[in-house]
C-alpha cells in the first residue's frame, strides 16, 4: 500500500539506499535536509526518474524550520530517518539523535503520522557514550509516544570496516588493536539495510519492535576481515597490533587539556569512542550473561563484507566512511 512517507537522512549512504528501496516499492517521499542537500546528489539521482520523490531544505534542529519547510501543514502516513549526528561528540548528539528526532516526531504525529522507522544502533546496549545515550533517550521518547514504530539497530556498516584497503593494497601492514580476536561484528550493506528498514513499513512483525540486524553469514573479527582482504590481494598476512591503551591515554590527554581548551574535550570523546568500537563486539548482547552472542544477532540480506572488498579491490565500489571508522 503507497505511503507518503516524510525522510530525514535521505542524503547520507544508507539514506540513499533507502530512498531506492522505498520509491521501489511504490511510496512517495519528502524528503527534508540541510539547504543545497539532496538535490543533484547521488540521492536525488536514485529517483530523478519519479515524480514520487520531493526535497525540501530547512534547519532540522530548529522546530519552526521542521514546521514551515518541512512539513508544511500537510499530511503524512510514517516518519523515516537514517539521520545521525556526524560526529558523535556530545553536543552534536544531544542536537540531533535526540532533539532534533524528537522535534520532527512531534511534528509527525500532528500530521497524522501512524508509525515511525528509526535508525539507530546496536552500540546503545552498553551506553558509555554521549551519542548512545542521546540515542537511547530519544528511542524511550519514541516507544512512549503512541506511534506505531520500529527502531532498527544494525550491527556494523561495510564502509566503516573499508578504511584500511587502500592501506594494505599500498603494502602497509592491516592494523588491528591487542591480537585482533577482541570483537566480532556482522556488517550489513547498505542495500540489505535499507531493504529491512523499508520493510519495517509492511512487515507487522517488525512493528512496535526494537531489532538489532546483521548481515549474512557468521560473525567476523578484524583479524578475519584483514586475512581475507590479503588473500583477495594475493598477498601473506601481515598485522600490526596496537595496544588498546593507547587510545586511552589519548583520550586521558585530550580530557585534561580539555578543561583548558574546551574543543579538545570534544576530542576526547572521539579517542573514547574510538576505544569503543575497538573494544566493544556489535553483536546482540545477552543481558544474563554480559557477553555478545553472534547466533542471537539476526541476520538480513545476501551482501557480505568480503564480497564489498572485492568490489573495492576491483575498482566496482567507493568506500565513502563513516565518522565513527576507527581507521
Amino acid at each position: 500500500m503507497t505511503q507518503r512517507i516524510f525522510m530525514l537522512g535521505a542524503s547520507g549512504t544508507i539514506g540513499r539506499a533507502t530512498v531506492r528501496a522505498l520509491l521501489a516499492r511504490g511510496h512517495d517521499l519528502v524528503c527534508f535536509g540541510r539547504p543545497g542537500s539532496g538535490e543533484g546528489s547521488p540521492a536525488d539521482r536514485a529517483g530523478a526518474a519519479s515524480t514520487r520523490l520531493q526535497w525540501r531544505h530547512g534547519d532540522v534542529t530548529d522546530p519552526a524550520s521542521l514546521a514551515r519547510d518541512g512539513f508544511r501543514g500537510e499530511p503524512f502516513d510514517a516518519l523515516v530517518s537514517c539521520m545521525a549526528s556526524r560526529t558523535g561528540a556530545p553536543a552534536d548528539a544531544w542536537a540531533i539523535d535526540h532533539a532534533a528526532h524528537l522535534h520532527s516526531l512531534r511534528e509527525a504525529q500532528g500530521a497524522g503520522a501512524r508509525q515511525m522507522v528509526l535508525l539507530s544502533a546496536i552500540c546503545v546496549q552498553k551506553p558509555r557514550l554521549a551519542f548512545q545515550h542521546a540515542k537511547l533517550a530519544f528511542e524511550q521518547a519514541l516507544i512512549d509516544s503512541g506511534l506505531g514504530y520500529s527502531i532498527v539497530r544494525p550491527t556494523a556498516y561495510f564502509k566503516s570496516l573499508s578504511g584500511q584497503v587502500q592501506r594494505v593494497q599500498a603494502g602497509k601492514p592491516f592494523l588491528v588493536f591487542g591480537d585482533g580476536r577482541l570483537t566480532a561484528c556482522k556488517p550489513i550493506s547498505d542495500d540489505d539495510l535499507a531493504d529491512y528498514l523499508a520493510g519495517c513499513l509492511d512487515d507487522p512483525a517488525r512493528q512496535r519492535r526494537v531489532l538489532p540486524i546483521g548481515g549474512p553469514g557468521p560473525a567476523i573479527t578484524p583479524r578475519e576481515q584483514g586475512e581475507a582482504l590479503f588473500r583477495l590481494l594475493g598477498r601473506p598476512p601481515r598485522f600490526r597490533q596496537v595496544p588498546v591503551g593507547l587510545l586511552d591515554g589519548i583520550a586521558g590527554l585530550l580530557a585534561a587539556a580539555g578543561r583548558v581548551l574546551p574543543p579538545l574535550a570534544a576530542k576526547a570523546e572521539l579517542a573514547r569512542i574510538g576505544r569503543y568500537y575497538a573494544t566493544e563486539s556489535m553483536l546482540v548482547l545477552d543481558a544474563a550473561s554480559g557477553r555478545y552472542d553472534a547466533a542471537a544477532t539476526p541476520e538480513h540480506g545476501r551482501q557480505t563484507l568480503f564480497e564489498y572488498y572485492a568490489r573495492l579491490i576491483g575498482g566496482q565500489a567507493t568506500a565513502e566512511r563513516g565518522e565513527h571508522a576507527v581507521f
